[in-house]
């Protein structure tokens, strides 16, 4: 199953998601506030998707902060259930990315 980004925004808006303890910590080592995340998410696209991931399917979502900063946030979810999982989330490096949506090649 390939994950559409409009699952996850639902899962969002009916509180039917959770948040791995990596994620927490990730989020506070990038100071990026939840609710910056969820914005990031409601406003963003998928970059890369992991159909074959165990247990659920994820992807990579890329959007911005309210402030205009790129944020990267991997989601995982349930179909039978409906629930998303945020699996980790962090600030992009400009340097890893083209325009934050495209791996750069590793020399």
């Amino acid at each position: 199953m390939t994950i559409k980004i409009d699952v996850i925004i639902e899962a969002i808006k009916n509180k039917k998601f959770r948040i791995t303890d990596h994620a927490y910590d990730e989020a506070e080592a990038d100071k990026l506030k939840f609710d910056e995340i969820y914005f990031s998410v409601m406003n963003g696209e998928i970059i890369e998707s992991y159909p074959n991931d165990k247990p659920y399917p994820s992807c990579l979502i890329f959007g911005k902060t309210s402030g205009n900063e790129p944020v990267h946030s991997v989601w995982a979810y349930n179909e039978e259930n409906s629930w998303a999982v945020l699996i980790t989330v962090y600030r992009p490096d400009p340097e890893l990315w083209i325009n934050f949506k495209e791996r750069r090649k590793q020399t």
